[in-house]
C-alpha cells in the first residue's frame, strides 16, 4: 500500500525544501551554489518576535560529524566541524543544503598537508557561509581526540519536581495557555532540563528529539508541571530547531519581569550526521552555562543522545 501525503507549502519552506525528496547526485567537486538560506522573520512575527527589538540574544550552534576533504596527494582529512552564529542574522541554513555543500568537500583535494588542507577548507566554509547567510559565521575542526565537556551539570529533571502520576498531558500542538505562574516574595534561580522534546521539521515532517535547558532568575515563579505540559505540546509542532527554541524563551519571557534573567537551550539529536543546537538568553544573564557550547574550540556534551 502506497500513502501520499500532501503538504502544502508557503514560499519560504519551497525554497527550504529545494533539495528534500530528490535524488541529488554526489558531486567530487566543491560546489558553494548548494547553500540555502531561509529567512527567521516569517516564523518570528507570529510570535511577535521583531529583528528590530530581539527579547533575547544567542548563537546557533551545528555540529556537523562527517567532514572530510583530500590533501593534494588524496589522503582523507576527517573532523567533526563546528560552527556558529548570531541568532542575530536574517537567515539561517537550511540544513540537506548545508550537509550537500559540506559532502562537496569530500573529493575535493586541498592543500600539500593535512594542516593545510584544514585551513583552506576552514577559509573557505566561513567565506561561504557567512555570503549565503549575510553574517559573519565562525567554523572550527575537532579531531577525535578533544576532551568533552560536560554541560548543564546543575540542571535538575523537571520530572522529578512533580508528581509523575498526577500528571495529564491532553495537548499536543504548541500551547501557551497551558503555562502557570504565582507571584513570590523573593527572587529565585531555576535550573531545569526536559529531556523529551519533541517537534517535527516543517518542511520534512520527520520528527526532532531534543533535551531543552532552562534558567530563569525571578520573584515569578513558573509552575513545573505547567513547564512539562507546554513543553509537551510541541509533539505535534512543525517548525526549524531554532524556531522551537525562540518560541519557548518567548512564551516563558512573556510570564516574567523584563528584568529577569532567563536562558533556553535545545541540544538536538543529530540528524543526517548534523545537529543544531540553539541557544536564547537575555542580555543580563551573567551565568557561564554555555560558554563551552558557544566556543568553537570546545566539545561539549550534556548526555548521550548529543
Amino acid at each position: 500500500m502506497c500513502i501520499i501525503i500532501i503538504v502544502m507549502m508557503n514560499e519560504t519552506d519551497k525554497k527550504a525544501s529545494k533539495y528534500l525528496g530528490k535524488k541529488i547526485a554526489s558531486t567530487e567537486t566543491y560546489t558553494p551554489s548548494f547553500l540555502v538560506a531561509v529567512p527567521r522573520q516569517e516564523n518570528r512575527t507570529q510570535y511577535n518576535i521583531y529583528e528590530n527589538k530581539l527579547p533575547f540574544t544567542g548563537k546557533d550552534i551545528w555540529h556537523a560529524y562527517e567532514f572530510s576533504s583530500l590533501t593534494n596527494s588524496g589522503v582523507p582529512v576527517t573532523r567533526l566541524m563546528k560552527m556558529n552564529y548570531s541568532c542575530e542574522s536574517k537567515f539561517i541554513v537550511e540544513s540537506k543544503s548545508l550537509k550537500l555543500y559540506l559532502n562537496s568537500f569530500n573529493m575535493t583535494r586541498n592543500g600539500g598537508n593535512i594542516e593545510e588542507c584544514l585551513d583552506i577548507c576552514r577559509e573557505k566554509i566561513e567565506k561561504d557561509l557567512s555570503n549565503c547567510l549575510k553574517t559573519e559565521v565562525k567554523i572550527n575542526f575537532i579531531n577525535n581526540h578533544a576532551p568533552i565537556i560536560q554541560i548543564f551539570s546543575k540542571y535538575e529533571d523537571i520530572l522529578n519536581k512533580v508528581n509523575e502520576s498526577e500528571l495529564k498531558i491532553e495537548q499536543f500542538k504548541e500551547a501557551p495557555q497551558l503555562l502557570e505562574a504565582e507571584e513570590t516574595e523573593n527572587k529565585s534561580e531555576y535550573y531545569f532540563k526536559f529531556d523529551s522534546l519533541r517537534s517535527n521539521c516543517r518542511v520534512t515532517h520527520q520528527p526532532d528529539f531534543g533535551d531543552v535547558f532552562i534558567y530563569y532568575k525571578s520573584k515569578t515563579h513558573i509552575k513545573e508541571d505547567s513547564i512539562i505540559k507546554y513543553l509537551c505540546s510541541f509533539r505535534s509542532e512543525y517548525h526549524f530547531h531554532e524556531e522551537c527554541c525562540e518560541m519557548i524563551y518567548k512564551r516563558l519571557y512573556d510570564l516574567l519581569g523584563k528584568d529577569d534573567e532567563l536562558m533556553v537551550c535545545a541540544l538536538y539529536t543529530r540528524r543526517g550526521g548534523i545537529d543544531i543546537c540553539p541557544v536564547r538568553y537575555s542580555q543580563n544573564f551573567s551565568n557561564n552555562d554555555i560558554d563551552y557550547l558557544i566556543n568553537i574550540k570546545e566539545f561539549a556534551r550534556s548526555g548521550i543522545k548529543q
